[in-house]
Order: C-alpha cells, then structure tokens, then sequence
C-alpha cells in the first residue's frame, strides 16, 4: 500500500486523484493539503504543510503535487525535510522553482511532467523523432493548445514540453513564438509558434503541426477527461515511492 500526500487536494484533479485512489487497493490517502482546507471527509486536509507536519503521525511514501507555483516552496521544503518523494504536476513553475526542482532532487526522488497522460508522454517521444526529419526539409513548426476556460496558465505546461522536446532534437535552436499581433515580417523559419485557445470545460487539446511546401503533418492528442492525468499521477507515485533521490519523469514510469 503506497501512502500519498495529495497537494492541491480540493481543487479538480485533487478531487479526481481522490476518486481514483479510492478504487485503488494499492493506494490510500493518507493526508491533503490545501489553502482552502476543506476536504471531503474520507482523509483529512491541511492548509499548509507545516499544519501537516504537526499533524500527520504516519509517514508518507510520496507527494502527488497538483497545486499551484504559490504553494510550490512549502510543499518542496516538507518533501525535502521529510525525504519523502514528490510527483510534481503543477504547471506555471517559474525559471527558480525549476531550479529548485533539481537541486532538490539531489536529497529526493523527484519526478516532474507537465503532463501526466501516458499518450502525451509518447508524442513527446513521437514529434522530437519528426522533427528531426522534417525541420531540415523545410517545415515550419507551429503548436496550437486549448483548454477550458478555468485555466490560469497559457501556454499549457504541455505544449512548452512538446516545444523543449522538438527543440531538443534540433540541438535547440529554435526560439518560441507566443504572439504576432505586432509584427510585420516574415515567419523566422528558425521559430516554434505556441498558440493557446481557453473556453468551456475542454480538457485538453494538443496540435503539433508540421507545415511544408505542399504538404502538412499534424500529430494530435485529446483528453476526453482529466481521469487520464489522475491515473498517470497515481502510476508515478507508486513507481517513484521507496527510489532513491534522483529527477525522473514519466518517460521512466512508462518505460
């Protein structure tokens, strides 16, 4: 049984990470934290970490971190004191809380994705694979991401990963495109553009596009539902429970 702190624990995937734990037997919540405190009642729910540390008797075997780059430094300094290993889902991280991230990852197991779908995490692997093809022959890159209209962050976590991943296969030498509205030139063809739709409750919609002359390879992913983050988050914390300290990713849970 792989004992989970789950932070973030009253927003969604808070509630969905709940729900799927709950029909998991290899699994239990043993804590939340959330500045809200609520809870729904089968685990109790703490609005700080340091509420936690004074309250929690048992130790935990990982963190499922699902919150917000605001209580990001509290739930790493708990994983860090305690040693306990911390599944990082949150997006939004700043330049420094990256950083954090991999020294931290020198005293704790650490495993960090924008996005936890074992389908996203194949087309990471997929389009570095194209592109190392097509960028040379002369296709433009362009990346076009919609999420329901809650969301905070644009671009998606996601859609930067799937942009590191194509540059990374190109000796990143690429740079990133958010906005045009106020230029009036030419496209660098040396350039990733990175658009972002938000309405309704879309979940998530990821379109890599490969644009060449007379001919377009697009690679698409949807999430129906957010139960897709959910499994993955609880995949990795029984994989990352009891490792030694280290940064890993989904790439290493999937195999």
């Amino acid at each position: 049984m792989v004992r989970v702190i789950l932070s973030g624990a009253d927003g969604r995937m808070g509630h969905v990470i709940a729900d799927l734990a709950a029909a998991d037997a290899d699994v239990e919540i043993a804590a939340g934290v959330d500045i809200a405190g609520k809870g729904s009642g089968s685990f109790p729910v703490y609005k700080s970490f340091t509420e936690l540390e004074d309250n929690l008797q048992e130790h935990a075997d990982a963190i499922i971190d699902f919150s917000s780059p605001k209580a990001f430094d509290g739930m790493m300094d708990y994983a860090v004191k305690t040693k306990t290993p911390a599944v990082v889902c949150t997006t939004g991280l700043s330049d420094e809380q990256i950083e954090r991230l991999k020294e931290d990852s020198k005293k704790t197991a650490v495993l960090r994705s924008a996005n936890m779908s074992v389908g996203i995490n194949l087309l990471l692997k997929i389009v570095k694979e194209a592109a190392k093809t097509l960028a040379p022959a002369g296709f433009d890159i362009e990346i076009v991401e919609a999420h329901h209209n809650q969301k905070k962050d644009a671009p998606s976590g996601t859609a930067l990963a799937l942009a590191d991943s194509i540059n990374d296969g190109l000796d990143d030498v690429y740079t990133y495109t958010y906005d045009r509205s106020e230029r009036r030139e030419k496209r660098d063809p040396k350039e990733i553009g990175i658009s972002s739709v938000r309405g309704g409750t879309i979940p998530g919609i990821h379109k890599v596009i490969f644009a060449g002359q007379d001919e377009v390879i697009e690679f698409n992913h949807t999430a129906y539902s957010r139960s897709i983050f959910g499994k993955g988050a609880l995949a990795a914390a029984k994989y990352l429970a009891g490792k030694p300290a280290g940064f890993y990713s989904m790439a290493d849970v999937i195999g």
